[in-house]
């Protein structure tokens, strides 16, 4: 994929390469992200606009999760654009996604999953999730955080301010970076360093390594992200 570059995320390190490079504008971009759970992919103002087709009375059946279907590398950078559209809702990124015995996430051994949380945090997959937009219930949207979670489990092992203003204020867009390296993850927004986290391998489960990243919405939230990049030594 090719597009204008954005300026080089502060956590890239020196020497980093951008292996992957897409802009999310139009459905070409796109075509072979695969979808778990039932949703709009549109983009009515030239870039990604994600949006749940379930009434969101259904609770997690209303859910999505849209995977890039690129195999990334243990250490990375991965930056995106991102414009909260319509509230109440969460946005969430997944990384270094993987079965747990280390197949491909689109393994046809693993099993099925449609968006409801529980499949991605207690199924038979490992992941990172950072969630950077929460907006969900009552407590969420008073006091505004962003959360890092390990699985296998549900495991919250850091936290952080998040200074996006609400979908009625907000202006965007707001340029999400975050860093795997190592033991080591790094979460940013517009270059504000926003928590810092390192894995000793042991109390949350072993290190996690390569995999695949997807973003997850919680409906009735509508959002749209841009310039999908990622970097690597």
């Amino acid at each position: 994929m090719t597009t204008a570059t954005t300026a080089r995320s502060m956590l890239i390190p020196a020497g980093w390469r951008m292996i992957y490079n897409n802009p999310l504008c139009s459905s070409e971009d796109v075509s072979d992200f695969r979808m778990e759970g039932d949703a709009a992919v549109t983009f009515p103002m030239g870039r990604m606009r994600l949006e749940s087709t379930r009434d969101p009375e259904e609770g997690q059946a209303a859910n999505l999760v849209f995977w890039c279907p690129e195999q990334f590398p243990p250490d990375f950078v991965v930056t995106w654009d991102f414009w909260p559209v319509r509230e109440p809702g969460l946005a969430i990124l997944f990384f270094c996604a993987a079965g747990i015995e280390g197949q491909d996430l689109f393994d046809s051994g693993l099993a099925g999953r449609s968006g409801i949380y529980d499949q991605y945090h207690h199924g038979d997959i490992n992941a990172f999730h950072v969630s950077y937009f929460r907006r969900r219930h009552a407590e969420e949207r008073s006091f505004h955080t962003c959360n890092l979670r390990k699985s296998y489990g549900f495991h919250l092992v850091a936290q952080g301010a998040d200074p996006i203003p609400d979908a009625a204020d907000a202006e965007g867009p707001y340029r999400m970076q975050l860093l795997k390296q190592g033991p080591y993850v790094q979460f940013a927004v517009n270059d504000l360093l926003l928590f810092s986290f390192k894995d000793d391998g042991t109390t949350w489960g072993p290190l996690l390594g390569k995999g695949k990243l997807g973003f997850r919405q919680m409906a009735p939230l509508i959002a749209e992200y841009g310039n999908l990049q990622v970097y690597a030594p």
